[in-house]
């Protein structure tokens, strides 16, 4: 087992381990300590614990030290640093005509190296942009293509279910949302309703994922076959996954039917068979694997989206030509 504590280096950002030694560290503070990028200012989200070996990268940076008053000073500093270095990089970018956003800046606390976070439809060639800067800030620079999902994440805003943004507020790493989550949930397959703020499917359907999955479980599936209390054989209009209700079109016995609504305990049918359950993500030396599923789900994504939208279009023409006639 290993002392570690966990900290951040930006909100909802991924968590990393350092080792506190004798310090006495506790959730909220700020620390200094050694990263990949250099020096940096992080804030404590894990006071100290044990966790197992295999859970942690070695090798296990120490904390330099807890924040100063001088360290905080610095970054704030920096942080003022950082809106004059994007200004600056998005006059450059107009300079050298290069067809990319830039999202965000960002200074290591020992201003080492300077970050610019861009979003481009493809492959873009900044190799004059890096020496411009560069011979701007007389630091290194480095330059960092993210997607559309990061770039939400960066800048943040508001759902439409009126809350921040999940990603820019508590989710540290993305997970892989699929089209039959939202058919799982019985939601409209339309792209502008289960879509965020991105583009991309909504994060909240893998939220509620496990709650359908389980209350489905307990309901039979349109068109199946059912027996109502009272002997009678019917078949299954429709369900309310969430009042746990079913509507049935019932046989009755002059050859006539009828729909009504039972609650699913009070029917007999067959259950559905049992899905095999998926793991969690993956973590720690398994990002690369994570990161490779997510861009096949997003691809996978954007191809659904499209058919999605391709349907849409087609009915609406459709019922535009109805009316038209």
């Amino acid at each position: 087992m290993a002392n570690v504590i966990g900290v951040r280096f930006r909100r909802a950002g991924k968590m990393y381990y350092f080792a506190p030694g004798s310090l006495s560290i506790a959730p909220g503070d700020h620390v200094i300590v050694e990263t990949a990028r250099g020096i940096e200012y992080g804030y404590v989200v894990q006071g100290s614990h044990e966790v197992e070996e295999g859970k942690v990268i070695q090798p296990l940076k120490q904390v330099i030290r807890l924040a100063t008053e001088e360290d905080r000073a610095h970054e704030a500093e920096n942080a003022e640093k950082q809106k004059e270095a994007f200004r600056i990089c998005q006059e450059k970018i107009r300079k050298h005509k290069l067809e990319m956003k830039l999202i965000d800046c960002e200074y290591t606390f020992d201003n080492s190296k300077i970050l610019f976070y861009f979003t481009a439809d493809g492959r873009i060639d900044f190799r004059e942009l890096v020496k411009d800067l560069a011979g701007v800030f007389r630091t290194r620079i480095e330059l960092r293509q993210v997607g559309v999902r990061d770039e939400t994440k960066i800048l943040g805003g508001i759902g439409i279910c009126g809350r921040p943004l999940c990603c820019h507020s508590y989710l540290s790493d993305f997970v892989p949302v699929s089209i039959k989550m939202a058919k799982e949930q019985n939601l409209s397959l339309n792209p502008v309703k289960i879509s965020g703020v991105c583009g991309r499917l909504m994060c909240c359907l893998k939220n509620e994922e496990e709650v359908y999955e389980e209350l489905n479980k307990k309901l039979p599936k349109p068109g199946d076959q059912v027996t109502v209390p009272d002997g009678l054989k019917g078949e299954v209009q429709s369900v309310s996954i969430l009042k746990q209700l079913v509507k049935v079109v019932v046989h009755l016995p002059n050859d006539e039917k009828e729909i009504r609504e039972y609650p699913v305990e009070e029917l007999r049918f067959k259950p559905r068979q049992k899905k095999g359950k998926t793991g969690p993500a993956p973590q720690g030396k398994d990002a690369k694997e994570t990161k490779e599923a997510q861009k096949n789900s997003d691809k996978k994504e954007q191809k659904e989206l499209l058919e999605l939208e391709k349907l849409e279009k087609k009915e609406r023409r459709s019922k535009k030509s109805k009316l038209d006639d």
